[in-house]
This record gives C-alpha cells, sequence and structure tokens, in this order.
C-alpha cells in the first residue's frame, strides 16, 4: 500500500497472519507451555510460553500498531501492567501522579510501591507549570490519566511531556477510557501508554488483562525483561479474546461515543441531577482541550445526583439495562458508585477533596440503543 493502514484496518490485520499450517485467518490459540528445540538454544522463536507466545505475540503486535508504539507487552490484568513498568524505578525515586486516578491505581502506589521506597506526590496536571513545580531531582516518572476516573478531568498531554522531556522524564498515560481510537499520547510526546485490556480494548466484560505499548528501545528492554521475570503474563485464550474484541474497537466506540454524548446532553437538563462530568459538553472545563486533544470525548460519563447518597444508592438499584457492576467498556452498559465501589480504596477525605462526592454516579454507556437506555436512567431517576 502507498499509504500506513487506518486503524479500523490495522486492528484487524497488524500481528494477525494466516496460520502458515492451515490457513486460518484467525490466529490460533498456542495452548503450549513450551516448545521443542532443533537443538540446545535453537529453536523457532518460542522457548517457554512465560518468556513468549505466538498468540501474545499478536496482541502486542496489534497494540503497538495502534498506540503507534514500536513494542507492546501483554500482562494478565492492567494493574499487573502497571506494577511492571513501576518496577523500572528504585528505592528513592520518586513519581509524579495525576490527583484523580483509578482506585488501583492510588492503592498501588500508596500501599505497596511507597513500602517499598518509591514515594507518589498526587496533582492537579490541568496546569503543566505546577507539574513542572511539583518536579523533584529525585522524580523519575509522570504518571497520567486522561480522562481521568472518575471525575473525567482531561489534561493536556502534550504540555506534560515538554515538561517530562526538558526533566528527562518518562511521561506514562493510562490510555484505558479514551482507547488508540480517541486519543494517540505517543504521538503527543508520551514516553509509554499502559491500558487495562479489561474494558474497551476487549469490550465484552469476559477478560482481565493488561497492556504497555511504547517506542522508547531502552525502555521497552528493561520491560521486556521484567515481563519475563516477574511473570505477569495473560493466557493465550485470553490474548485471543481481547484480539477478538481489537476487531469491532473503531465501530465500538463510535457508538460509545454517539450515545454517550447524547446521554450527558440529556442528564444535564434533568431536575435530579446536580451536575454532569463529560468532556463532550460545553460545561466542561477540559472540553475545548478534548475537543483538540482526542477525536471524541469516550464513552463514559460521571454525574452527580442530588441529595448524596441515598438517592443515588436508589438509581443504581432501579436500573434494568444498566447494570450495577464495577469496570467499564464493555459493549453492555454499567453504572456504579466510585465512593462505594472502584474508589473505596482511596481515604473519603482525599475523595473530597477530589471532588468524589457520595453522590457520585459512574455511568459506562454502551452500544445498546440510546433510547432505551435513556428511558432506563430516566425511570430510575424518577
Amino acid at each position: 500500500m502507498s499509504r500506513p493502514w487506518s486503524l479500523d484496518t490495522a486492528a484487524i490485520h497488524a500481528g494477525q497472519h494466516a496460520d502458515p499450517v492451515s490457513g486460518a485467518v484467525m490466529t490460533p490459540i498456542v495452548l503450549a507451555s513450551t516448545f521443542a528445540q532443533e537443538s540446545p538454544g535453537r529453536h523457532k522463536g518460542y522457548e517457554y510460553s512465560r518468556s513468549g507466545n505466538p498468540t501474545r505475540k499478536a496482541l502486542e503486535e496489534c497494540a503497538a500498531a495502534l498506540e503507534g508504539g514500536t513494542q507492546g507487552f501483554a500482562f494478565a490484568s492492567g494493574l499487573g501492567a502497571s506494577t511492571t513498568i513501576l518496577h523500572t524505578l528504585a528505592p528513592g525515586d520518586h513519581l509524579l501522579c495525576g490527583d484523580d486516578v483509578y482506585g488501583g491505581t492510588f492503592r498501588l502506589l500508596d500501599k505497596v510501591m511507597k513500602p517499598l521506597g518509591i514515594e507518589s506526590t498526587f496533582l492537579d496536571m490541568s496546569d503543566a507549570a505546577k507539574v513542572r513545580a511539583a518536579l523533584r531531582p529525585t522524580t523519575r516518572m509522570i504518571w497520567m490519566e486522561t480522562p481521568t476516573n472518575p471525575l473525567l478531568k482531561v489534561f493536556d498531554i502534550a504540555a506534560v511531556a515538554e515538561v517530562a522531556r526538558a526533566a528527562s522524564v518518562p511521561l506514562v498515560v493510562d490510555n484505558t477510557f479514551a482507547t488508540p481510537f480517541l486519543q494517540r499520547p505517543l504521538e503527543l510526546g508520551a514516553t509509554a501508554v499502559v491500558h487495562s485490556t479489561t474494558k474497551y480494548l476487549n469490550g465484552h466484560s469476559d477478560v482481565v488483562g493488561g497492556l504497555i505499548v511504547t517506542a522508547d528501545a531502552a525502555l521497552a528492554e528493561r520491560v521486556g525483561f521484567l515481563q519475563n521475570a516477574m511473570g505477569a503474563v495473560p493466557s493465550p485464550f485470553d490474548c485471543y479474546l481481547v484480539l477478538r474484541g481489537l476487531k469491532t474497537l473503531g465501530v465500538r466506540m463510535r457508538q460509545h461515543v454517539a450515545s454517550a454524548q447524547l446521554l450527558a446532553a440529556r442528564l444535564e437538563e434533568h431536575p435530579a441531577i446536580e451536575r454532569v462530568l463529560y468532556p463532550g459538553l460545553p460545561s466542561h472545563a477540559g472540553h475545548a482541550l478534548a475537543m483538540r486533544q482526542m477525536k471524541g470525548p469516550g464513552g463514559m460519563i460521571s454525574c452527580v445526583v442530588k441529595g448524596g447518597v441515598e438517592p443515588a444508592r436508589r438509581m443504581l438499584e432501579r436500573l434494568q439495562i444498566f447494570a450495577c457492576a464495577e469496570s467499564l467498556g464493555g459493549v453492555e452498559s454499567l453504572a456504579e458508585s466510585p465512593a462505594i465501589m472502584t474508589h473505596a480504596s482511596i481515604p473519603p477525605e482525599q475523595r473530597a477533596a477530589l471532588g468524589i462526592s457520595d453522590g457520585l454516579v459512574r455511568l459506562s454507556v454502551g452500544i445498546e440503543d440510546v433510547e432505551d437506555l435513556w428511558d432506563d436512567l430516566r425511570a430510575a431517576l424518577a
């Protein structure tokens, strides 16, 4: 071809070739734990499935192509991916992290990495100058989610990447909410991208997995070593399921965005809703940046139900199509209370300071008929 593949084409074909033995167009699930060698140390590229597996390699190559990186690394969970890249740090190192992050990320940094001697500072990254001012001589990584979970803040990746580059510090962006179809952090200057493939990349709520993608050769070498040494790798079957999900990522994301945009606008007018947080709304503080940085505002909506925790709880109990469940990014719509569910590991006073109120409800808008979804929300709020 005379031009690079579009993302829709790459999602179906990148890293995926017809099986040379049978001609099967779908990537085979290679369940072998070990591989025969012609002679000691002489093999076909695979020795042991923790170190490398053909099904996993196909997923890693596809993910790298979608994110615009050179190498991808698959893991058994998003936190497995995060833990692995955080182990490129050493005791005494300092990390800057966005103030609004997935509760599991906060727990990992505060309860696992901190006792190992890696200190984290959490700050609002809306102003790159504040990020620059928070740098220490010991800062060795900047970690960012955008849009954030659950407040859907939007941070300027390019501006923070410039700060990171000037300080010779890697910028890691959790791109789970946006996916490469809506946002490509590496093109904006990030050093690496992490994903929970459990969410949109797989898209069917039947896999737990994670990914790291980078174009930095030195970081890729280190992550590759750690992936093998720490062993938090996914099963070949899970890799196959994520690959299958990636094939429809583009069409799914377009529907997620279209439905979320409509529902957010309607929720903003609903008398039972105090406020709506959605980057696609002009009322959102990061709306202009989102329109510039992203190809769409995403499929996640957060809203504050008037009256606090009890009205929010009643809403979640009354929903019929939206399932009250943790996680997000599947074809089915989900709703949850961050204060009680996904972000319960964050101390109450810190949640309050961030704006994660007891009445906050996070919606993962699926690909059901949007009018059915609206009727469900309206009835639950009545």
